[in-house]
């Protein structure tokens, strides 16, 4: 299976990554990436950007050396309401949204309170994507989360730091192949991201594609398959205006 699309990537803007966002998108043009969204982390992040970075990002170009450039953000999940560290004014001009738990930003709950934040951010208009949710911080009640991802058209990332050895949220494997078995049950799509936090992970999927296979996942819930698969996604929730579809 190929996979062309990165939706989760960061620069040296978020503050503990180490490339470039023009490294990382070399970086993708050589490994077979069509597409790169880039998703640095919000301001609640210790040592990430201020929220004007988000406000700005508009000014990069839409097409950078052939790779197709989405102008995002991996926002910080602030509260069991699921709300996020950027103002609305904000996320509403940005193409693409993840919404993540990180315990530098909001203190690890119960299940039931994990679960509430996950479900609150999902109905969220701006958001688009659940990520990293197989934490094993942050437990969770995955059948109501990918049931509610089902119900408000979320996506669900299968994060591929997370399942890497060494990775960034070791425990994660067991989670995640959970969620992806219960998004194959209901029908949920998915999408792979890197999490890259230098450049020489972008577009790298070893671990993901591995978990995914042994659940058998359907290439048609799979968004990283076909760059038109996001971009039609993005489109229907009322987002890339400036962009045609072939």
């Amino acid at each position: 299976m190929k996979y062309v699309v990165d939706t989760h990537t960061h620069t040296i803007s978020s503050g503990h990554a180490y490339n470039t966002l023009l490294e990382n998108i070399k970086e993708a043009s050589q490994n077979g990436i069509e597409l790169i969204a880039t998703t640095d982390h919000g301001p609640d992040m210790p040592g990430g950007p201020h929220k004007y970075y988000f406000a700005n990002i508009k000014v990069l170009p839409r097409e950078i050396n052939g790779v197709t450039v989405l102008r995002g953000c991996e926002a910080n999940i602030i509260d069991f309401q699921g709300n996020l560290d950027i103002p609305d004014k904000i996320q509403k001009n940005l193409d693409i949204i993840i919404a993540s738990l990180h315990d530098v930003c909001i203190r690890p709950g119960s299940k039931e309170g994990n679960t509430k934040a996950l479900i609150g951010a999902m109905e969220n208009p701006y958001v688009d994507i659940i990520g990293h949710c197989g934490n094993p911080v942050f437990p969770i009640d995955e059948e109501k989360v990918v049931r509610a991802a089902k119900e408000k058209n979320v996506l669900i990332e299968i994060n591929n730091s997370s399942l890497m050895k060494g990775g960034a949220r070791e425990g994660s494997i067991k989670t995640c192949t959970r969620v992806a078995k219960l998004c194959k049950e209901y029908g949920v799509k998915i999408v792979i991201g890197s999490d890259a936090h230098s450049c020489f992970q972008v577009g790298r999927f070893d671990d993901a594609h591995k978990m995914l296979a042994e659940v058998g996942m359907p290439e048609e819930l799979i968004i990283n398959t076909q760059k038109d698969r996001i971009l039609k996604y993005l489109k229907k929730k009322g987002k890339l205006a400036d962009l045609k579809l072939d």
